[in-house]
Protein backbone atom coordinates (compact mmCIF):
# COMPACT_ATOMS: atom_id res chain seq x y z
CA UNK A 1 0.00 0.00 0.00
CA UNK A 2 2.90 2.21 0.50
CA UNK A 3 4.58 1.72 -1.81
CA UNK A 4 1.85 2.17 -4.24
CA UNK A 5 1.16 5.46 -3.14
CA UNK A 6 5.25 6.48 -3.00
CA UNK A 7 4.49 5.88 -6.61
CA UNK A 8 1.15 7.97 -7.54
CA UNK A 9 3.04 10.63 -5.39
CA UNK A 10 6.02 10.22 -8.02
CA UNK A 11 3.84 10.01 -10.87
CA UNK A 12 2.20 13.06 -10.14
CA UNK A 13 4.89 14.63 -9.32
CA UNK A 14 6.21 13.73 -12.92
CA UNK A 15 3.44 15.17 -14.74
CA UNK A 16 2.94 18.36 -12.67
CA UNK A 17 6.72 19.31 -13.35
CA UNK A 18 7.35 21.55 -16.36
CA UNK A 19 9.25 19.87 -19.52
CA UNK A 20 12.57 21.01 -19.87
CA UNK A 21 12.99 23.06 -22.98
CA UNK A 22 14.57 21.40 -25.64
CA UNK A 23 17.07 22.95 -27.65
CA UNK A 24 15.66 22.93 -31.96
CA UNK A 25 18.02 24.98 -34.90
CA UNK A 26 18.15 28.46 -35.83
CA UNK A 27 19.26 29.67 -39.21
CA UNK A 28 21.11 32.30 -39.69
CA UNK A 29 19.25 34.43 -42.23
CA UNK A 30 21.74 35.72 -44.66
CA UNK A 31 19.72 38.48 -46.12
CA UNK A 32 19.30 40.07 -43.00
CA UNK A 33 22.65 39.43 -41.55
CA UNK A 34 26.25 40.96 -41.88
CA UNK A 35 29.74 40.40 -41.02
CA UNK A 36 31.44 43.67 -40.84
CA UNK A 37 34.70 44.69 -40.37
CA UNK A 38 36.65 48.11 -40.16
CA UNK A 39 40.95 48.52 -39.89
CA UNK A 40 42.43 51.92 -39.43
CA UNK A 41 44.32 53.33 -42.80
CA UNK A 42 47.43 55.41 -42.69
CA UNK A 43 46.30 56.12 -38.84
CA UNK A 44 43.87 59.07 -40.54
CA UNK A 45 41.06 57.14 -41.62
CA UNK A 46 38.80 54.18 -41.27
CA UNK A 47 38.02 52.13 -43.78
CA UNK A 48 35.16 49.35 -43.40
CA UNK A 49 34.02 46.39 -45.37
CA UNK A 50 31.96 43.15 -45.07
CA UNK A 51 31.45 39.63 -46.44
CA UNK A 52 28.54 39.26 -48.75
CA UNK A 53 28.53 35.49 -47.44
CA UNK A 54 27.22 34.38 -44.31
CA UNK A 55 25.69 31.17 -43.34
CA UNK A 56 25.35 29.29 -40.07
CA UNK A 57 23.10 28.03 -37.34
CA UNK A 58 22.39 28.61 -33.47
CA UNK A 59 21.50 25.70 -31.77
CA UNK A 60 19.14 27.41 -28.54
CA UNK A 61 15.65 26.91 -26.29
CA UNK A 62 14.80 29.57 -27.08
CA UNK A 63 15.14 31.31 -23.42
CA UNK A 64 18.66 30.25 -21.71
CA UNK A 65 21.53 32.07 -23.79
CA UNK A 66 24.18 29.94 -21.72
CA UNK A 67 23.01 26.93 -23.48
CA UNK A 68 23.17 28.23 -27.13
CA UNK A 69 25.76 27.34 -29.53
CA UNK A 70 26.69 28.94 -32.30
CA UNK A 71 28.44 27.92 -35.78
CA UNK A 72 28.86 30.68 -38.53
CA UNK A 73 30.94 30.69 -41.87
CA UNK A 74 31.61 33.49 -43.73
CA UNK A 75 32.86 33.27 -47.56
CA UNK A 76 36.35 34.60 -47.84
CA UNK A 77 36.37 35.70 -51.26
CA UNK A 78 33.05 37.84 -50.69
CA UNK A 79 35.14 40.45 -48.95
CA UNK A 80 33.58 44.13 -50.35
CA UNK A 81 35.58 47.18 -49.61
CA UNK A 82 33.76 49.33 -52.70
CA UNK A 83 37.30 49.21 -54.12
CA UNK A 84 37.99 46.16 -56.65
CA UNK A 85 41.59 46.86 -56.43
CA UNK A 86 41.79 46.88 -52.81
CA UNK A 87 39.31 43.86 -52.63
CA UNK A 88 41.49 42.07 -54.92
CA UNK A 89 44.74 42.55 -52.71
CA UNK A 90 42.61 41.32 -49.37
CA UNK A 91 41.91 38.08 -51.54
CA UNK A 92 45.38 37.72 -52.18
CA UNK A 93 47.81 35.79 -50.19
CA UNK A 94 48.65 38.98 -48.74
CA UNK A 95 45.88 38.71 -46.67
CA UNK A 96 42.83 36.52 -46.57
CA UNK A 97 44.46 33.99 -49.13
CA UNK A 98 41.11 33.27 -50.31
CA UNK A 99 42.06 31.24 -53.03
CA UNK A 100 43.59 28.46 -50.40
CA UNK A 101 41.51 28.81 -47.27
CA UNK A 102 38.39 30.02 -49.08
CA UNK A 103 36.32 29.78 -45.82
CA UNK A 104 36.44 31.43 -42.06
CA UNK A 105 34.43 29.91 -39.46
CA UNK A 106 33.40 30.65 -35.79
CA UNK A 107 32.01 27.56 -33.20
CA UNK A 108 31.16 28.86 -30.30
CA UNK A 109 32.65 27.25 -27.06
CA UNK A 110 30.09 29.04 -24.08
CA UNK A 111 27.92 31.57 -23.87
CA UNK A 112 28.17 33.71 -20.58
CA UNK A 113 25.32 36.19 -19.77
CA UNK A 114 27.24 39.38 -18.87
CA UNK A 115 24.04 41.32 -17.60
CA UNK A 116 20.27 42.40 -19.03
CA UNK A 117 20.33 41.97 -22.68
CA UNK A 118 23.89 40.80 -22.40
CA UNK A 119 26.29 38.35 -23.14
CA UNK A 120 29.50 37.16 -23.80
CA UNK A 121 29.95 34.51 -26.51
CA UNK A 122 33.74 32.58 -26.80
CA UNK A 123 34.20 30.64 -29.59
CA UNK A 124 37.40 29.29 -32.12
CA UNK A 125 37.81 31.84 -35.01
CA UNK A 126 39.58 30.42 -37.53
CA UNK A 127 40.94 32.38 -40.40
CA UNK A 128 44.19 31.71 -43.32
CA UNK A 129 43.92 27.74 -41.34
CA UNK A 130 44.85 29.65 -38.12
CA UNK A 131 42.49 28.88 -35.06
CA UNK A 132 42.06 31.45 -31.86
CA UNK A 133 39.84 32.10 -29.12
CA UNK A 134 37.83 35.07 -29.71
CA UNK A 135 35.06 36.64 -26.57
CA UNK A 136 32.71 38.53 -28.45
CA UNK A 137 30.36 41.07 -26.55
CA UNK A 138 26.83 40.21 -27.21
CA UNK A 139 24.11 42.92 -27.39
CA UNK A 140 20.98 41.08 -27.36
CA UNK A 141 19.21 38.48 -27.98
CA UNK A 142 16.17 40.53 -28.86
CA UNK A 143 12.61 39.37 -28.03
CA UNK A 144 11.33 36.83 -30.31
CA UNK A 145 9.44 37.93 -33.16
CA UNK A 146 6.60 35.05 -34.84
CA UNK A 147 6.17 35.91 -38.44
CA UNK A 148 3.73 33.25 -40.34
CA UNK A 149 5.19 29.93 -39.49
CA UNK A 150 7.96 30.95 -38.20
CA UNK A 151 10.20 32.98 -35.66
CA UNK A 152 13.00 34.99 -35.80
CA UNK A 153 15.24 36.49 -33.14
CA UNK A 154 18.33 38.81 -33.63
CA UNK A 155 21.75 39.96 -31.94
CA UNK A 156 24.68 41.84 -32.35
CA UNK A 157 28.49 41.29 -31.39
CA UNK A 158 31.36 42.37 -31.38
CA UNK A 159 35.21 41.90 -30.98
CA UNK A 160 38.54 43.16 -31.79
CA UNK A 161 41.91 40.71 -32.72
CA UNK A 162 45.23 41.59 -34.24
CA UNK A 163 45.20 40.04 -37.43
CA UNK A 164 48.59 38.72 -36.92
CA UNK A 165 47.53 36.67 -34.73
CA UNK A 166 45.91 34.71 -38.00
CA UNK A 167 48.79 35.02 -40.11
CA UNK A 168 47.44 38.06 -41.78
CA UNK A 169 50.94 39.87 -41.67
CA UNK A 170 51.23 42.20 -44.32
CA UNK A 171 52.97 45.49 -43.93
CA UNK A 172 53.93 48.33 -45.02
CA UNK A 173 55.43 51.92 -42.95
CA UNK A 174 54.49 55.58 -43.50
CA UNK A 175 57.66 57.85 -43.39
CA UNK A 176 56.29 58.54 -40.04
CA UNK A 177 56.68 55.25 -38.09
CA UNK A 178 53.10 54.20 -38.45
CA UNK A 179 51.14 51.28 -40.29
CA UNK A 180 49.42 51.79 -43.97
CA UNK A 181 47.00 49.21 -42.54
CA UNK A 182 46.68 49.00 -38.51
CA UNK A 183 46.91 45.37 -37.28
CA UNK A 184 43.93 45.20 -34.85
CA UNK A 185 40.45 44.94 -36.72
CA UNK A 186 37.28 45.48 -35.07
CA UNK A 187 34.71 42.90 -36.16
CA UNK A 188 30.61 43.46 -35.67
CA UNK A 189 28.61 40.51 -36.80
CA UNK A 190 24.32 41.65 -37.17
CA UNK A 191 22.99 38.25 -36.66
CA UNK A 192 19.06 37.73 -37.57
CA UNK A 193 17.96 33.75 -37.03
CA UNK A 194 15.09 32.23 -37.70
CA UNK A 195 13.13 29.01 -37.11
CA UNK A 196 10.46 27.31 -38.73
CA UNK A 197 7.69 26.44 -36.49
CA UNK A 198 6.14 22.42 -37.02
Amino acid sequence: MFRRHVLAVAAAAMVAAPAAAQQTTWQIDPSHSAAQFSVKHMMVSTVRGQFGKLAGTIQWDGKDVSKAAIEATVDAASIDTREEKRDTHLRSADFLDAQNFPTITFKSVSVEPAGPGKAKLTGDLTMRGVTRRVVFDVEGPTPIVKQGAAERVGATATATINRKDFGVSWSRTLDSGGLVVSEEVAITIDIEAVRKLQ
